[in-house]
């Protein structure tokens, strides 16, 4: 694969290490420098950014075909995790993902959500037949796993929707849970309604596919919840650049979460309402609202830093993300495994 130079006015390449007259060098898809301008063996094409560089974004709660994979990409956003689909329609898509003529984010996938019988999403009107997958027990939730695990998951994801039907049953929950500790499989939760997050942590759930919203936490539950689990963010989907209960009652909760140590990554439920495709601007300000510093706001939405041999997938913006996250609405280059997708 041919060697890419990148030349930029600024480059953040991770928390704390911000580099001026920066240069990024990728071959076959991975960086192979990231710092200071220097000589460097000629490279067979060169970029040069009169703006700010760092690591490209990754949108860790999508439905990636309720959108357009190639507008994800050009977007500013290069790696996805699809938090629901049928099985025999993401996992390929996956796979296809992962090859240079690919229009479109690297697709990582959890397949169908697992649930109860008549439970969500099974009747939800965006989830084709297959989304969810409803369980028959404590034995086959372990071998629900098992099945996702070996189709190429690379997250296991149950419905605890209280609010829109039942859900699996706590021997269930934990059973699954084992499971995907047993598969190193992450287990993430959609929690709706009173007593679902404490399900979740009862059961040793690893993440929250949303920040929590029906209800305020309490402090217990934010305090051990931010000591055993993560949350993507997936705030703007709550209000849409509108002031709702809804929001009030997120950032409530994520603030508090944040304030007591807990990770925050950056989703956008991609898919759900008028998301935009790529980065979503007001995601970030919210994130930001909850807390967060501009430098943490970034940190959260990146798939790696810019370190030898990480993914050479990376954007500039004209503005200072650092000083206003609002610069990301003008993207002036993407580029993805090493491939200039945008320039401008």
């Amino acid at each position: 694969m041919a060697r890419l130079s990148i030349r930029a006015t600024t480059a953040w390449l991770g928390p704390g290490r911000l580099v001026e007259d920066a240069q990024v060098v990728a071959e076959d898809g991975v960086i192979t420098y990231a710092g200071t301008a220097t000589p460097i063996e000629a490279a067979d094409s060169e970029v040069v950014v009169d703006g700010f560089l760092m690591p490209a974004a990754a949108d860790r709660h999508v439905h990636v075909e309720l959108s357009d994979p190639s507008a994800v990409l050009a977007g500013g956003v290069t790696a996805v995790r699809d938090l629901a689909w049928p099985p025999e329609r993401i996992f390929p898509l996956a796979d296809l993902s992962e090859l240079p003529t690919f229009d479109g984010p690297l697709i990582r996938a959890a397949g169908p959500i697992l649930t109860a019988r008549d439970g969500y999403p099974t009747s939800a009107s965006w989830a084709p037949p297959g989304t969810g997958r409803v369980l028959a027990g404590p034995e086959d939730a372990a071998a629900a796993v098992a099945e996702l695990a070996a189709a190429g998951a690379t997250a296991i994801k149950v419905s605890l929707n209280a609010e829109a039907g039942p859900t699996p049953g706590d021997a269930e929950l934990a059973a699954l849970c084992e499971a995907a500790r047993e598969a190193r499989l992450p287990v993430t939760a959609h929690a709706q309604g009173a007593g679902q997050v404490e399900r979740a942590l009862g059961a040793g759930v690893d993440e929250l596919a949303h920040t929590p919203w029906t209800h305020r936490l309490s402090e217990d539950v934010v305090t051990m919840a931010a000591a055993r689990m993560r949350i993507v963010s997936t705030l703007d989907i709550q209000s849409f650049g509108r002031d709702t209960p809804e929001i009030r009652t997120a950032l409530d909760n994520l603030r508090r979460f944040h304030d007591a140590g807990g990770t925050v990554i950056y989703g956008t439920d991609l898919g759900n309402g008028p998301v935009p495709p790529g980065i979503d601007v007001r995601e970030l300000l919210l994130l930001r609202e909850a807390g967060l510093t501009n430098e943490q706001v970034l940190g959260a939405m990146i798939r790696a830093p810019l370190d030898l041999d990480a993914p050479a997938d990376l954007v500039a913006v004209a503005g200072d993300p650092l000083e206003d996250p609002g610069a990301f609405e003008e993207l002036l280059l993407v580029v993805r495994a090493g491939r200039v997708v945008r320039h401008r």
